[in-house]
């Protein structure tokens, strides 16, 4: 089924999460130990996120070598995994950055053979690499030229003649960000890049993670002015550690209220997990009544909050 359609039929709000692949060169094991203990609470579709190539300088004998290499580059076999051993609609990201169009193409029909729905379209991070482009090819530079390749092909219309073409029918998701992305002026500038995404094709938006709803309630009122009508859910991530205190700003770009910040920081390591556990459920509760459609669990690597938490929300 696609995203649209489980938020649709669904009798309460929905409960999904957003995994990451193992790293190069690992095994499934831990991987597959994380899926067992999320499909408990009945997620009815699954994020894998996706990573493109990265620069990286390695320090040799003759000197400074660039190099590039890929960290996680899974995506494509956990969905099939999740969606046809688990039987939970697998959600891949699919990127701008790293990947030329006839690359996303490529994937996009790949997903299309396992009988994969959903996609979330999304620029992705910049991996201060960038692949010459042979002749004739071509990038997408931003989400929205993303979403459009992909509504091209909902259409049934290839960068190139395919023997048996015919058009796929993906439910596209997209980004929303509650404090603004980074690099926008405004707020209001990037619920305007939103209503276009959601003109170009986008069915649903997943917002960044934030940690004080007002963000989130502020960012849906001026997207529902701005005329965007489609599903708008909030993402929602657990500190389980005093590091993220500055990792997850730097990384994300989204503020920290004083209140978390400071009981963390006053806190014995080992009691850090328990207050992101109680303060995302607090966060929880609140959107829940105010008739969310799901809530989306930045989940990553680890479960074990997820399993704290989900049990204080009365959904089960």
């Amino acid at each position: 089924m696609k995203v649209t359609e489980h938020l649709a039929e669904a009798s309460q709000p929905l409960i999904s999460f957003e995994i990451i692949p193992p790293l190069r060169g690992g095994d499934i094991k831990s991987l597959l130990n994380l899926i067992d203990d999320l499909v408990k609470h009945r997620p009815p579709f699954i994020d894998i996120t996706s990573h493109a190539a990265e620069v990286v300088y390695d320090e040799t004998t003759e000197g400074i070598r660039r190099r590039t290499k890929r960290k996680r580059p899974g995506t494509l076999g956990v969905c099939a995994l999740i969606q046809n051993k688990y039987d939970i609609d697998a959600v891949p990201h699919v990127l701008c950055n790293g990947f030329n169009r006839q690359e996303t193409e490529d994937f996009l029909i790949e997903l299309r053979y396992l009988g994969i729905d959903n996609v979330l379209a999304i620029r992705g991070d910049d991996p201060g690499f960038r692949k010459p482009l042979a002749p004739g090819r071509s990038a997408n530079v931003y989400a929205i030229d993303l979403i459009e390749q992909i509504a091209t092909m909902n259409r049934g219309e290839y960068l190139e003649e395919l023997l048996d073409a015919q058009p796929t029918d993906f439910c596209v998701g997209t980004s929303g960000y509650p404090e603004k992305h980074f690099e926008a002026p405004n707020l209001a500038h990037d619920v305007r890049w939103a209503q276009r995404k959601v003109e170009a094709g986008a069915e649903y938006i997943v917002t960044q993670m934030f940690f004080d709803n007002a963000h989130y309630f502020r960012y849906l009122e001026m997207c529902r002015k701005a005329g965007i009508e489609v599903p708008i859910i909030p993402g929602l991530k657990v500190l389980r550690y005093k590091r993220q205190l500055k990792s997850i700003p730097r990384t994300f770009h989204c503020d920290i209220p004083t209140a978390l910040s400071d009981e963390i920081e006053r806190a014995k390591p080992e009691d850090v997990e328990a207050i992101g556990v109680e303060w995302a459920a607090e966060q929880a509760r609140e959107l829940l009544a105010h008739d969310v459609p799901s809530l989306h669990f930045y989940v990553m690597q680890n479960s074990t909050a997820i399993n704290n938490l989900i049990p204080k929300l009365g959904l089960q």
